[in-house]
């Protein structure tokens, strides 16, 4: 028995068919490959100029912090009674 070409319903509308469907799916895959590539394009940019932005605020930072151990100032503490006003020497002498 021979098979011929008309002998199935609607076969060659059904082939075209799903080779549209297949097109389709990959007319959307590549459409979302691009825009995510954009994305990343546009995330990547952002990056760099806070990585930039940070950079600078870091080196402002660094020009005006040293490590150089702070200095020490000396406060004389006064001796008891010693012309501190109001101490009991005073009122004594008066």
């Amino acid at each position: 028995m021979k098979i011929t070409r008309g002998s199935f319903p609607g076969g060659h509308s059904e082939r075209g068919f799903a080779v549209l469907v297949v097109i389709v799916l990959l007319v959307i895959m590549t459409s979302l490959a691009i825009g995510n590539n954009i994305a990343l394009g546009h995330l990547y940019r952002e990056l760099r100029l806070l990585d930039q932005r940070q950079q600078k605020r870091l080196a402002v930072g660094k020009a005006t912090t040293t490590n150089a151990p702070p200095t020490k100032t000396v406060v004389p503490i006064p001796q008891p009674g010693a012309g501190v006003p109001g101490s009991a020497e005073q009122s004594a002498q008066k």
